[in-house]
């Protein structure tokens, strides 16, 4: 069978994340059962019209409000699809409308309040609409989401069928738990794109709090991305030059030592599809500590895997991660259960189930 997956990014855009791995697993998963599987997605500088990576066919066209268009006449010239699979990031492909094949929409987040984190009034508001107004247009349109909260907004927007597939990680869980008391130093990592809506300034925040309370702490932050300047500003202007430390972007060994060597990985983000880097890091006898936000709540279970704090809010954060200090044996407790989920959610457990189901969209 014959699938095409259009989403905004591919994986050799320079500000592919999570959502692309995924995705780029999924499709992989597809070619190992010997269909043809192609990708549409948004043109960036340097980057061909079409390319092949890996096996994997990419075509590029438009940009972020165009590129439905774009991917609309090239498919006009393919062979015909047995299922196209939109996938929604605030903004849809309409493919149902003009994909002549069977279609699914695939959706990690209702971006609701993260509109406001990269918009100003009145397009914000605008943003918010539209995708209320998207939602009910695909009513009818089979989605396909991996988190029950998503799975609920969308009921809410009047979707009519939503399945949740759960997601995977590339991530080899540990065999055996390092040893690794929780004592100072308190070692923290933020692994995240340095976006507006990860909050990432809230981690620095919440180490100034930590250390004026007499905690020695440290924070990696590892990622890039527009507010990279900023963070770094703020941790000067705070005086944690000396124990926050900026990686940038690296590869996938030293994330996974980075995420082996701290005590908790932090997450502040607005919202996530799921949180992928809280199973990352589960994987490597790492808890994390989350902020009580759509897809973080499902990737951490609070208490078992990891801590969920209170509030939205620096000090929330600093105030979980201080009582955790002083309940070492309840931290390894959560690293024997983090690191016990983290094994069910390796893509050879997860894979063969999402395929299945992609597989019988396509024949209906």
């Amino acid at each position: 069978m014959r699938f095409l997956m259009l989403n905004w990014r591919d994986p050799k855009n320079p500000l592919a994340g999570g959502a692309e791995r995924v995705t780029e697993a999924y499709l992989r998963g597809l070619m190992e059962r010997g269909h043809e599987v192609a990708w549409f997605a948004n043109a960036f500088d340097g980057a061909p019209e079409e390319e092949e990576i890996d096996g994997l066919q990419v075509a590029r066209g438009g940009g972020k409000f165009t590129s439905w268009r774009a991917a609309r006449r090239w498919v006009r010239k393919q062979e015909k699809f047995d299922l196209i699979i939109d996938q929604h990031h605030g903004l849809p492909w309409y493919a149902p409308w003009w994909g002549r094949t069977r279609c699914v929409a695939y959706i990690h987040e209702v971006l609701g309040p993260i509109w406001d984190s990269f918009y100003p009034w009145p397009v914000s508001t605008f943003g918010r609409w539209q995708e209320r107004w998207t939602h009910w247009a695909y009513r009818r349109t089979h989605f396909w989401t991996a988190s029950s909260f998503t799975r609920d907004q969308l009921k809410k927007h009047g979707v009519r069928q939503i399945s949740i597939i759960p997601y995977g990680v590339d991530t080899q869980a540990l065999e055996h738990l390092d040893e690794k008391p929780l004592k100072e130093p308190l070692r923290l990592v933020a692994v995240s794109r340095l976006a507006p809506n990860k909050r990432v300034d809230h981690a620095l925040q919440a180490v100034d709090s930590l250390r004026g309370q007499g905690v020695d702490t440290r924070l990696v932050i590892v990622g890039s991305g527009s507010e990279e300047g900023m963070l770094r500003a703020l941790a000067e202007q705070l005086g944690l030059v000396e124990c926050v430390e900026f990686t940038g972007a690296i590869d996938e060994e030293e994330k996974n030592r980075r995420l082996r060597e701290a005590h908790f990985l932090v997450h502040t983000s607005v919202r996530e599809g799921w949180g992928l880097n809280v199973i990352e890091a589960n994987a490597m006898g790492t808890p994390a500590c989350v902020y009580p936000v759509p897809g973080l709540v499902e990737s951490t279970w609070h208490d078992r895997t990891g801590l969920v704090t209170e509030t939205e809010s620096a000090r929330s954060l600093a105030r979980a991660l201080h009582r955790a200090l002083e309940q070492p044996d309840d931290y390894q407790r959560h690293r024997h259960e983090a690191l016990d989920r983290a094994r069910g959610m390796h893509w050879d457990r997860v894979l063969p189930q999402a395929c299945d189901q992609l597989e019988a969209w396509a024949r209906e």
